[in-house]
């Protein structure tokens, strides 16, 4: 991963100077020997920033291994102590951070199952007043922007100077290529919505299978984030948690060798005047694109008071199924993506049917 020049005001206190920062480390701190070795050799590839491991790890369903508790606490003492870089753990009730500032951690996150719940940031929040440490916060399970900029005030409120964020993905019943569906744009929203708060990316909980990592880190890295956090092992296939997403310390260093980091600003006037004549092509385009939205919602209209008339449904389901398959056809004819055109036809289709509606229901 090179090293980016530019910086950018919500930089300030996560920069380390060298471009963006990389938290790596183990899922779990499983054994003292474990953490210690994995972060050695992640000390080695000279590209970490932050030493991070699960202590405490809230999972799913019982039975399924939570974490070591506080007896990893004094592991990550360690791993300070001998590789010189700082550690970072996760923490999800007052009690975490009470016993993480007591054994010198350097920076906590809150975890994407505590960020769904306000009482819970709340206490954390309160815990943290008078304390300056660093501290991120997941975004939720749920696809919630309101929530996750909620807790990330909470947090502000509270008195702590330095706070970050972490896209993880967003659960979806029916996703089937990532673990959690990454959903850029409630990122990008949020970024919109905290311009000061530095954003940092988790391939690992994204993607769930180490195949996907270097696709989802480019990404991150061309959306102008502000770091990685990815998992770390050094016996990825036995780890005693998310193992399929866990990559060797030496596998993690060619995986950030093979990054790309694009410069955020322009480098000359010469370059600023293409892009913006790009960009007027683009304007020009959406111009012309809400043109014909406005023209077909007239057509809508002309047929809803047609449906009037007649005494028909406004769903037509049959001719909806058909409007569905034209668009992955012409998705895949066209190198567009096939989730893409159905997000867009079933938007236009909503609101051509609340056009409708406001025809069907007029006195």
């Amino acid at each position: 991963m090179e090293e980016r020049r530019g910086t950018t005001k919500r930089q300030t206190w996560i920069s380390t100077g060298r471009g963006p920062i990389l938290i790596s480390g183990p899922c779990s701190a499983e054994t003292e020997e474990q953490t210690l070795e994995t972060s050695k050799r992640l000390a080695a590839t000279g590209k970490v920033d932050f030493i991070r491991a699960g202590i405490w790890k809230p999972r799913t369903r019982p039975g399924s291994f939570e974490g070591v508790g506080e007896k990893g606490l004094p592991w990550m003492q360690k791993v300070k102590e001998e590789t010189g870089l700082p550690v970072t753990i996760e923490v999800a009730k007052a009690e975490h951070v009470e016993l993480s500032l007591k054994h010198g951690i350097d920076m906590l996150w809150i975890g994407a199952r505590t960020t769904v719940n306000p009482f819970a940031v709340q206490e954390i929040a309160d815990a943290l007043k008078g304390v300056d440490i660093p501290v991120l916060i997941k975004n939720p399970i749920n696809a919630d922007l309101a929530l996750w900029i909620g807790s990330t005030e909470r947090l502000i409120q509270s008195g702590l100077k330095r706070v970050g964020a972490i896209h993880r993905g967003f659960s979806n019943l029916g996703e089937r290529k990532y673990r959690n569906r990454p959903q850029w744009q409630l990122a990008i929203a949020y970024r919109d919505a905290m311009p000061e708060i530095p954003l940092i990316n988790d391939p690992s909980h994204i993607c769930g299978k180490r195949e996907l990592l270097l696709h989802i880190s480019q990404k991150a890295m061309d959306l102008d984030f502000d770091g990685l956090m990815l998992e770390s092992h050094i016996d990825p296939d036995n780890a005693w948690s998310d193992s399929a997403q866990q990559v060797t310390p030496e596998s993690l260093n060619a995986l950030i060798e093979s990054i790309v980091v694009r410069e955020p600003q322009f480098s000359d006037n010469a370059d600023h005047r293409v892009l913006d004549q790009l960009r007027e092509k683009i304007n020009h385009i959406d111009d012309e694109l809400f043109n014909l939205l406005h023209n077909r919602m007239q057509v809508a209209r002309d047929i809803g008071a047609f449906k009037k008339a007649n005494n028909i449904t406004i769903l037509q389901k049959a001719r909806w199924n058909k409007i569905l398959e034209k668009g992955k056809k012409y998705a895949h004819l066209h190198g567009l993506s096939e989730l893409f055109i159905q997000n867009y036809l079933r938007a236009v289709h909503d609101e051509s049917i609340t056009q409708q509606e406001h025809v069907m229901n007029e006195e």
